[in-house]
């Protein structure tokens, strides 16, 4: 799977298909040098996270694509890295902390 943006649509409705909550879509091409697109979203505890990124790293895995992941379900924020796509599944908590939203506010937002 090449097309950064069908990666996007993969992940999303793989996050959505396990209830993710909040899951917004950064396009950073002109921000950023590493990634073309960052996916956030939040969960409720641990295992809602283990559950997620599961899910998404056996879909894209599925469509041939690539996945490492960093992060710990029990650290409230687990990054899947599908190369062109940085996909951030973080417990609300961590997301409010971390505030990755604002940090990325420059870029636009995009629905799939």
């Amino acid at each position: 799977m090449n097309d950064s943006l069908a990666v996007v649509k993969q992940a999303v409705k793989a996050l959505e298909d396990k209830k993710g909550d909040h899951v917004t879509i950064l396009d950073v091409r002109e921000l950023s040098g590493i990634t073309d697109y960052c996916v956030l979203v939040s969960g409720f505890n641990s295992p809602h996270l283990k559950a997620m990124v599961g899910e998404v790293r056996g879909v894209l895995k599925k469509e041939g694509g690539r996945v490492r992941v960093s992060g710990t379900p029990e650290s409230g924020w687990i990054v899947a890295d599908a190369f062109d796509v940085m996909i951030h599944v973080m417990t609300r908590e961590a997301r409010q902390y971390y505030d990755l939203d604002n940090l990325w506010k420059d870029a636009p937002r995009i629905t799939v």
